[in-house]
């Protein structure tokens, strides 16, 4: 394949592995608890990403490593814990489209904090895109009323970290391999990781042998939809436009969508549009670029 060829695979791949780890976490959620499943996620994706990425670690600095502290945090640490009892509360396909917000948020967060200028278009796009997550959590509440739609705001915290983690990569990262930095991040999560799975009661055997189903999911999420897709995400910005990678972002939600309705989830033809609102915003933030 050549580049062109390439860099459309990588998005369809990418787009694919993200957009089912919604559903992946939804499982695993069926026999362990939220914050087993944050833990054993990082575990696991510490070990894929130790094995690929582990040499390129001597190449951070000791100023770079302060940076990578702070991205571990907000980028990875309580994302990953946010997201768990989010998915536990509220339908995947609902989580992945408010997770788009993400490149809203992270154009908000780099004019307030990173003295980064943006557009009236881009104003526009962000206005767009937090009405539609406001109509998108009103309706979704409206439509199951036995899910608790306040943890909806777990994922949108969530996203406001990830656009920190993304405005620090870019003042104070931008010279550092993406493996190399995401590698970085889990050498300050695994340790934490495992404390915490320590004072659940994952380690009763009891526990451990009805997990056999949720343990798989989560191997799965964590090795492709961390190492795996964080791998590929790097070689197609190499390869690619940054404005080209970050439409994975509009693909992502259509995957999640379909696995979640797949699995028996309600979702009315007003929240597709509302949906399709935060993805105009996006739009409309990128195009401005």
């Amino acid at each position: 394949m050549n580049d062109k060829q390439l860099r459309w695979f990588y998005l369809i791949v990418i787009s694919i592995i993200w957009g089912s780890s919604f559903i992946l976490m939804k499982k695993a959620l069926i026999d362990l608890t939220p914050i087993q499943v944050g833990a054993l996620r990082i575990i696991f994706s510490s070990v894929a990403l130790f094995i690929v990425g582990f040499k390129s670690l001597f190449t951070i600095s000791r100023e770079q490593w302060i940076h990578i502290f702070s991205t571990s945090m907000v980028g990875t640490f309580f994302p990953v814990f946010l997201f768990a009892y989010a998915i536990q509360q509220i339908d995947s396909s609902i989580a992945s489209i408010l997770n788009s917000l993400t490149p809203l948020n992270t154009l908000i967060v780099g004019a307030v904090f990173y003295g980064f200028h943006f557009l009236r278009k881009q104003l526009l796009g962000i206005i767009l895109g937090l009405i539609g997550a406001i109509l998108l959590i009103v309706k979704g509440a409206e439509i199951n009323p036995d899910q608790n739609y306040y943890y909806a705001l777990l994922v949108i915290i969530s996203s406001v970290g990830y656009a920190f983690n993304v405005n620090i990569l870019k003042k104070h990262l931008n010279d550092l391999n993406a493996l190399t930095i995401t590698t970085g991040n889990f050498v300050f999560l695994i340790i934490p990781a495992i404390i915490i799975l320590w004072f659940t009661d994952f380690f009763h055997v009891e526990k451990i042998q009805t997990s056999t189903n949720a343990l798989w999911y989560i191997i799965a999420l964590s090795v492709f939809g961390t190492a795996m897709a964080k791998t590929l995400f790097n070689k197609l910005i190499q390869i690619s436009s940054p404005i080209f990678s970050s439409s994975v972002t509009y693909l992502i939600p259509f995957v999640a969508i379909f696995w979640g309705v797949l699995d028996g989830e309600k979702l009315h033809i007003i929240q597709l549009f509302y949906g399709g609102l935060i993805l105009l915003g996006i739009y409309l933030i990128n195009r401005s670029k």
